[in-house]
């Protein structure tokens, strides 16, 4: 029996990762990416010899990646455990030497990096995050002797989060309302619908204190002030596996993930922007994906469609409103975006800054918390001061740069296009202002008489080119109302056969939990197909055809 077509719109770490697993279940699978090279959001600009990521840079549990690179062409194994014992204890964590697992390594060498972060507060002094408990206890008792207490029960809540959220329920598919009434009991006992902020304030009196464990929700594009304290568990998922850096940056990890894929039998389509998902069927009735048809009118047709896209953009854009009942323009208009940024890339001359004291990854949070989350999600206005993450892999790898070079990168949360700013203004304006405050503040001396190389994107990048709604940065914003059920379903609920995948569906955003999302998508799709349990498991052959027994996933 010939076997079934997909079609997958988007290359990013979420599209290549669901590629992945789909080859491995005996499809035929075809990535088609507006883009001139693979990566979505995780896509590489290079000039003047420096590599810069132009998105995601911090890796986390490297057994993800590790299960990705291990699968087998027509032999699934999307039953094993997801979190087998021997991950598990964080006294097993690499903290040294390369992170990659033997098949990891076959495509890309990964290492642990410490600290995780190197957090500045506004007055220069600063928190190095490395997951170490005597070393995290020594800096709380430094900045607040009486939140020592206080850490060691919010170490304890947020242990109970991570077990109860990730181990237990992270690859869950919330799919129907009684999958979530089934579990917010347990969430509501952990105190876990509580806000971030909030719920960091019952443990900690110092600002500086409620900053630290609260900020890491900003990588993945929620406010900390309203993301629900399931979000703790980032403290535990990073104290768990640490922070990892593929050589070569994000990009290795892609290109990675690409000749995975296409040595698994999969082919990589690139300037192929889709304009349309075609779909078959009546309002009222029953409705199904046949494939897509590109901006230059190609069609293609598949068995199963699969958006890797901006959900938003994804129904409002690629599919006619008579195909959608639920995900209708109103719905799709009252979803709420996540924030958007504004990524400076700059290289610089090194000479003279061997003392540079920076690290890998850096936090300068600036003189205000809380007004400026409000002003960023809230206000939606343009803040005078502003807070960064600052990316220095070439501290890393030297291969980022030329001789004698820095890579970097720097990245500032700022509304999303809802606000109306016109970044072509204001986007060279504040470029000036952050690369100005890293010089006059001592970050980097004398960095604009340094600068060789220099570039940035607004969110009008997002919106324009990553065809990203309202140019957000991270797809839907992660608050409790559009978590779980509630959040963007993997599996269509208008149309048979279309799925989606990535940072805007269940679980969310950042690139652990996309490559979770694969996983959860994958199941679905072997359940649609009927994939039996053998083949799920890795046993007999894997195509993708009719069977009697659904997949055990």
């Amino acid at each position: 029996m010939s076997r079934k077509k997909a079609i997958i719109i988007g290359s990013g770490i979420g599209g290549l990762s669901l590629g992945i697993r789909l080859q491995s279940l005996g499809f035929e699978t075809t990535i088609f990416e507006k883009l001139d090279a693979p990566g979505g959001r995780a896509y590489v600009r290079k000039a003047d010899g420096f590599v810069f990521d132009m998105g995601p840079t911090v890796l986390t549990v490297p057994h993800f990646i590790e299960e990705l690179f291990s699968l087998e062409k027509d032999a699934a194994a999307l039953g094993e455990p997801d979190f087998p014992a021997e991950i598990m204890d964080p006294k097993d964590r690499i903290k040294t030497g390369i992170t990659s697992g033997p098949n990891t390594l076959k495509y890309v060498k990964i290492i642990p990096i410490l600290p995780f972060y190197r957090i500045y507060f506004d007055d220069g002094t600063y928190f190095d995050y490395d997951g170490d408990p005597e070393n995290t206890r020594r800096q709380i008792e430094a900045i607040e002797p009486e939140d020592l207490e206080g850490y060691d029960r919010f170490h304890d809540a947020a242990k109970a989060i991570f077990d109860r959220g990730f181990i237990e329920l992270g690859y869950t598919y919330f799919g129907d309302i009684f999958s979530m009434l089934k579990v917010a009991p347990d969430l509501i006992r952990l105190d876990a619908v509580r806000p971030l902020f909030s719920f960091v304030k019952r443990y900690f009196k110092s600002p500086k204190l409620q900053q630290v464990f609260s900020f890491e929700p900003l990588l993945v594009g929620g406010n900390p002030l309203k993301v629900p304290a399931i979000y703790a568990m980032i403290h535990f998922v990073e104290k768990t596996w640490g922070i990892h850096f593929a050589m070569g940056g994000t990009g290795a990890l892609v290109n990675g993930f690409v000749r995975k894929f296409e040595e698994l039998g999969g082919t990589m389509q690139y300037n192929s922007e889709v304009a349309k998902i075609d779909v078959e069927g009546a309002w009222l009735g029953k409705k199904t994906a046949q494939g897509i048809t590109l901006a230059d009118g190609t069609q293609h047709t598949a068995d199963v469609v699969i958006s890797n896209g901006d959900y938003a953009h994804t129904y409002s854009k690629l599919i006619e409103p008579k195909y959608r009942l639920i995900n209708q323009d109103l719905k799709v208009k009252l979803t709420g975006q996540s924030m958007s940024i504004l990524v400076i890339y700059f290289g610089f001359k090194a000479d003279g800054l061997e003392d540079l004291d920076l690290r890998h990854h850096n936090i300068i949070l600036g003189p205000r918390y809380e007004e400026l989350l409000t002003e960023i999600f809230d206000q939606k206005v343009l803040s005078p001061d502003f807070s960064q993450y600052l990316h220095i892999p070439s501290l890393t790898d030297p291969s980022m740069a030329p001789p004698g070079h820095h890579a970097a990168y720097t990245l500032v949360p700022v509304p999303n296009n809802a606000s109306g700013i016109d970044w072509d203004i204001e986007g060279p304006k504040l470029t000036d202002k952050v690369l100005t405050f890293l010089e006059e503040r001592g970050y980097i001396p004398d960095l604009k008489a340094r600068l060789v190389y220099q570039s940035h994107v607004t969110p009008d990048y997002f919106e324009g080119t990553l065809n990203s709604y309202l140019g957000n940065g991270f797809g839907v914003e992660p608050v409790l109302t559009q978590s779980a059920f509630f959040r963007p379903h993997n599996r269509s609920e208008d149309i048979s056969n279309l799925y989606l995948v990535g940072a805007s569906s269940q679980p969310g955003g950042g690139t652990p939990s996309v490559m979770m999302c694969a996983k959860m998508t994958a199941r679905e799709i072997a359940k649609n197909f009927n994939i039996s349990a053998d083949v799920v498991n890795g046993v007999g052959s894997s195509r993708a055809e009719s069977k009697p027994e659904v997949a055990k996933v």
